[in-house]
This record gives C-alpha cells, structure tokens and sequence, in this order.
C-alpha cells in the first residue's frame, strides 16, 4: 500500500514544480511510511510514500525512471496474475522472484502502451510519465480499489491517491461540491453519489474505477477499459463440475492474496463468505508454515441480545466450529467496550475525507484495522463482495423469479425442501412468494424508501437533485428484483468507487492492506456467467458455495440456513451513555449554524420527538434512529467546511498533521 503524487506543467515551472510536490509529500506524511521518493524533470514531478506489503516490494524505491525508455513510474499496486505477465513480457526466470510489481507495470507498458490496464489483475492505482511522447498515463484496477484524485487548472494537474495533499498546493481551497453534497443527502440508501467522476470537494475530481486517462498538451482523456461482463455463458456437465470449477478459481484468487512479508490476517465471522475465505486461506498458509490471524468482533460485554431466533448478535458459536474444523487459526475476538459510531465520527471524517452513512459498523471495521496493524499484519482478508459474487443467490428471490417466468414445475420441485429447510408450510409460502411475485413493485421512487431524505427541500429545489436522481441507478428496485441486485453492484461504477475510497484510506492509514478474493475479476466473472439454478437448489439458497465449501467449512456453518449474524445490533446500546451530547448537537442544527440551509430540520425534529430522551437498544434498525445518526455525520462534515480555528481554514487542516497516528 503506498501513496502516490503526480504533478504536470505544460511547461517548464522547476521553482513551482518542487514546492508544490513538497507540500504535497509533507501531507502525506502523517500516514505510516517504510520509504519516501521523489522525481522531476522540470514539468513533471512524481512521488511516492511507500508501505513495503509484499516481498518485492521491501527496499523497493519509487518512483522509477528508465532513461534507456525515457519512462518514469510511480504506483501503489498489488497484481494479482505475475505469473501471466512473466509468460506474456518473456521475464526471464533467474528476475521473476525479485521483479516489483511496479517493475512488471512499466514492462506491460513498453510491450502494450495504454492497452496496459487491459492485461493487469490485481489492484492498483499508478501513474507513468512518458518523456519521449510528453504525455502522462495512469489507470485505476476494475474494481477502483486503489483510488485516484486529481485537481485541474489552466497551466497544471495535479494527481494524488488522498484528497489532503492536493489542498496543499496554493489555491486549492477545501469548497463543498454543492451538486454532490445534495445528492449524497438525497439518496436514501448507502451510495453516496451517482456522478463517477466527482468528489464531495469542488474542483477535485477522481479518476473512475476501470478506467485509465491520457494526458498531453493539458487535456485529460479517459478511457474504460474493461468490464467484468464474461465473455461466454458455463455450462458444465454437473454439479460436481461447477463445484470443482469454483473451488479452482477461488483457490486462486485466496493464493494470489497471501503474498506479503508480514502476518497475514483476515475477518472473520460465522457466515459463509468470511469463513470460505479463512478457510482457503488457512489450509493454503499451513502448508508454509504461517498461521492465519483471524479476527472476530462480539457485542459489547454487558450487551443483552435482543435479536429474533433467526438473528444472532454474537456469533462465536458459528466462528468457533469454522476455527475448530479448518485448524490453523489464530483467534482474535473483539469487543471495543469503549467504542460507539458514535464516538468515531470524526475519525471516520479524518480519514475519508467525507461523510459516510455506513455507521453501525464503523467503530468495529476501525478497530479490527487498529489491532491488525498492532499485531504486524500486512494483508486483510475479507469477504466483502461475496453476497453478490460467490455466495450470491437468495432462495425466495429465485423462487420469485420463477413464478414471474411462469416456471410452474421448477417453482413445485423447489418448494418442498425448501418448506422442509425453513420449517414453514407450502402455502404459507406460496401465499408469501405470489404476493412478492405479482403485487409488489420491483422499483420504488426515493419517497418510497424507509429512511428519510437528509436534504433541506430548498437545498434540493435549488440543485434540482431529484430530476438529476431520476433516472439514476441508486439502489432503489426492491428485494425481490433478482436479476438486477448484482448488475448494479458490479457494473455501477459508484458503488465501486464507494467501496474502493474506504478500503484504500483505511488501508493506507493503517498501513494494512485489504484484499478481497471475493472481488477478484476471475472469481466475479465466473459466477456471472453460471446459470440461475446453481446458486438456488434443492431448497437451498447460496447453494453454489454450500455445496463446493465442503473441505474448508463444517456442515454447521455451511448449511445453516436458519440463523444469520447481526454484527451491528449493539451500536445503539454502544451511544446510549452518549444520548444526550448527541441529541444535543442535532439540536445545535436548528440554531441557524451553516448546516441548517442543506440539512432537513423539520424531519430531524420530528424525528428527535419520536425517538425520545431514552431509546432502547432494540430500536438500533429503527428508520428515525439511523436517520439522525446519518444527519449527525452530515452535520459535522459540513461544519468542518464551513469552520476556521485560530484563523486556520479546513483545508489547511486536511493538509496538515491532524489525520493522527494510526
């Protein structure tokens, strides 16, 4: 995990060149470093602050120039297919163990030019500056894990992995995108924005997920470069076939995710998709003798489970019986008794630099990313992307789907186990699933939603953010709509430049890298390009990784069907001590602070009347509740804006040391 700078002048402008990448490296310095570069040439300037994760990279110095090609480097990258890319740049065999991923990057550029992202898995973010042809070339991985800011005037661009460092440089002011802002109050659900190639800043731009961009004579062109659409539909012979066909390419993905020169670590719940994980991984790292260091969050210790039968809040007993059967895996559970969302919001606005609405397990991600780093971990497993990819597939969904197709004699073979899994008789659920499949609508408008709208209603008459929403893919089609839910998580760009700006930040921050083989292209285009009916069968939903998980998963994790994991159900219980200072500073909004023209008093008002001075923990999914908290975190980013201290703008303190020691 590294930092990288890239600034071009399309002149020469040695004196600004210098003290602009300066700056811009001094902000960075509050993140951990193993090394710290620099290069210029008079109209390019390039830096790295470099964390040494895998073998090759240790005493690795970026950035790199190769005068015999007139290229210049810098990157933070990981790939994931070396193996490919010896065999495609005839690396010969004595340089394959030593060679730098960096390294192999400019090696495809010499043999592919800008095609290079097209050949490249992994994730990785890089910029390459071409002398010979004066131009500049960079890219983002499909998958936007690595991310990458930029910021634009008339005689320069200036690229930097963080937002911070650019507000560094003389000019460039910290000034909300009002156009982002209203849409990320408006949209009700957990996406913060539908525009790619915005930030939550004016003039700050990123350069989207998939896509690489060329620039020459001042002007930046962007180019996507892939899809993760397979390229043909699989049809195997039998399960069986599928099965080993998925064990193969998961295993993979797994390996490819384990090089580092450090401990390796990974999440780990009582599911399928973390367990899957850790298992591969702990069978692949015994065989060179390292342990896996698994860690597990559990309820605060005086939490009272208030969650149904089906719904468990701890779930050692499920994380217990995957330990005890894959073997090799060190335990960590953690309980942050101190910890709340609560209490972490301006941690979590320090490091993304914007505000968030994935709260109720914001305090638990910060610190299994803290105690990681304590214990030397170099690579975070997680399985983050695994409902839409490997154990994608809801029973009810698919059955849904079937009664909408008319597939009465799949939808009667399928419902009989199905009832037999479930406990629950056969018209019971049919009564259930024709209501889903003929009465419900697939789509719902943003007044349709649970969760109220964050956004003022003149702030939102003035941006006219609801004709920009209209027709926008922001998550808004219903449960039921099966064939859409992986769609839009995979091929929405802004769902990936979301997922990509908190893994790479966190990541950086804490000088640990998170990798998800769930994610990974080979994986993610295997199971889209499987049949319906493999990840629904006999009455099984995620059938797919249930019944190919059989060597890494005991049949008490890989079969339950019955109980899921509640990991965020004490977050209300975490802020009850805490209830009146955050009331408090709700109310601070209807006292005409700068956050009262964008944010929704009335609704914040009205909601504080019905939650009350004393909410019980078991209102933590309550729609008032995760409204206020997510109006709170909009709340103070806006006052970060709009606030000086001492006379020192917000930018000038994003800039600076205030980030914090990891």
């Amino acid at each position: 995990m590294s930092a990288l700078v890239g600034i071009v002048y399309d002149r020469e402008a040695s004196g600004k060149l210098q003290d602009e990448g300066r700056r811009m490296m001094q902000a960075l310095e509050p993140y951990p470093a193993d090394d710290q570069g620099a290069w210029n040439d008079g109209t390019v300037f390039l830096g790295c602050h470099a964390q040494w994760i895998t073998p090759q990279s240790v005493g690795e110095r970026l950035p790199l120039y190769r005068d015999e090609a007139r290229l210049a480097i810098t990157a933070d990258a990981i790939l994931d297919n070396r193996d490919e890319l010896f065999q495609q740049l005839q690396i010969e065999a004595g340089r394959r163990e030593q060679i730098t991923d960096s390294e192999l990057i400019l090696d495809a550029y010499m043999k592919w030019g800008t095609d290079t992202p097209k050949f490249l898995l992994g994730d990785f973010a890089f910029l390459i500056w071409d002398r010979k042809n004066q131009s500049l070339f960079g890219a983002r991985d499909l998958f936007g894990s690595r991310t990458l800011y930029y910021h634009r005037n008339p005689e320069r661009a200036a690229f930097c992995t963080t937002i911070s460092p650019l507000f560094a440089i003389p000019g460039v002011k910290a000034e909300p995108d009002e156009v982002w802002l209203a849409q990320y109050l408006a949209i009700p659900t957990m996406l913060d924005n539908t525009d790619i190639h915005a930030t939550a800043y004016k003039h700050i731009n990123q350069i989207p997920a998939s896509h690489s961009f060329v620039m020459r004579s001042g002007r930046i062109e962007l180019t996507r470069y892939g899809t993760l659409v397979p390229e043909t539909r699989l049809r195997l012979p039998s399960n069986e076939d599928y099965e080993e066909a998925f064990r193969d390419v998961f295993e993979k993905a797994v390996a490819c995710r384990l090089r580092t020169h450090r401990k390796v670590g990974a999440t780990l719940s009582g599911g399928l998709d973390s367990g899957l994980v850790a298992g591969a991984a702990a069978k692949l790292l015994r065989r060179e003798g390292r342990p896996l260091h698994a860690f597990s969050t559990i309820p605060a210790p005086d939490f009272v489970d208030w969650t149904s039968a089906s719904r468990m809040a701890d779930e050692r007993p499920f994380i217990q019986e995957t330990v005890g059967f894959v073997g090799n895996i060190t335990e960590n559970y953690l309980d942050f008794p101190d910890l709340s969302p609560f209490s972490e919001v301006d941690d979590w606005l320090d490091v993304l630099q914007a505000p968030y609405k994935n709260f109720e397990n914001s305090h638990w991600i910060k610190g299994i990313y803290e105690e990681a780093s304590r214990q030397g971990v170099g690579i975070l497993l997680t399985g983050a992307a695994g409902n839409f990819s490997i154990s994608w597939g809801s029973a009810a969904e698919y059955y849904v789907h079937l009664l909408r197709k008319l597939r009465w004699v799949r939808f009667y073979r399928e419902l009989k186990p199905y009832s037999r899994n479930m406990r629950m008789g056969r018209l019971n659920l049919i009564k259930r699933l024709g209501k889903y499949a003929f009465f419900r609508p697939t789509h719902r408008s943003i007044g349709q939603m649970d969760i109220v709208s964050m956004i003022h209603p003149d702030f939102a008459e003035k941006t006219n953010v609801y004709e920009r929403l209209k027709d926008q893919d922001i998550g808004l089609e219903s449960s039921v709509s099966m064939m859409n839910e992986r769609e839009s998580f995979f091929h929405n760009l802004a769902v990936q430049n979301m997922r990509g700006a908190s893994c790479t930040k966190l990541s950086l921050r804490h000088s640990v890298w998170e990798r998800d083989p769930s994610s990974d292209a080979r994986v993610v285009r295997f199971c889209l390009s499987l049949p319906l009916d493999q990840f629904v069968q006999n009455g099984y939903d995620r059938s797919l990784i249930r019944r190919a998980s059989k060597p890494y998963l005991p049949d008490k994790v890989r079969l339950n069907q019955r109980t899921r994991g509640v990991q965020g159900a004490d977050w209300l219980h975490r802020m009850l001590p805490a209830w009146g200072l955050f009331t408090d500073e709700l109310r601070e909004l209807s006292k005409g602070t700068g956050a009262s023209a964008y944010l929704n008093i009335a609704a914040i008002d009205q909601a504080l009347a019905r939650i009350g001075d004393a909410p019980r923990p078991e209102q933590a999914f309550d729609s008032d509740v995760r409204f206020l908290m997510r109006s709170l975190i909009a709340f103070r980013f806006i006052k970060r804006l709009h606030a000086t201290e001492g006379g020192e703008t917000y930018e000038k303190r994003v800039a600076g040391s205030y980030i914090g020691s990891p």
